[in-house]
């Protein structure tokens, strides 16, 4: 009996990880889990507004810390490839201060404060790395 091929190839469609061949040429998420779930994380203080683990891009609302509730900040985490390096992840913070009672404007952010999150990022993912490889 001659075998069939599928729609998909040999392999079928692997959606739901299995086969790391698969994963290398591209059909499983294209960003490193543990700098997605670092990110989670580290921003886990500020509402999350959107998540996308296919593009690796988490976006965050408006937070208003209670020492300082006439600025308020928004952060984007972008998760920009598999490895766990230090230029896999970028992080834009966007910060605003009240300019009367419900208008608020756009001020500067320290270079040093998204240097700061990315930092505690990468700490973060490593950890979660060795957590992974001592649990194994």
């Amino acid at each position: 009996m001659k075998k069939q091929g599928s729609v998909f190839g040999d392999g079928g469609l692997g959606i739901f990880g299995g086969d790391e061949k698969k994963q290398e040429s591209g059909s499983g998420i294209g960003v490193n889990s543990f700098l997605w779930r670092a990110t989670l994380d580290t921003l886990s203080f500020m509402p999350l507004n959107s998540a996308d683990p296919f593009g690796g891009v988490i976006i965050t609302d408006w937070y208003s810390p209670a020492e300082t509730p006439n600025e308020r900040f928004k952060m984007t985490g972008y998760i920009l490839g598999t490895a766990l390096r230090s230029d896999a992840i970028k992080v834009a913070i966007f910060r605003q201060v009240r300019a009367g009672g419900n208008e608020w404007a756009d001020a500067v952010v320290d270079p040093k404060t998204v240097t700061a999150m990315e930092d505690s990022i990468l700490t973060r993912a490593r950890q979660l790395r060795i957590d992974s490889a001592n649990n194994q």
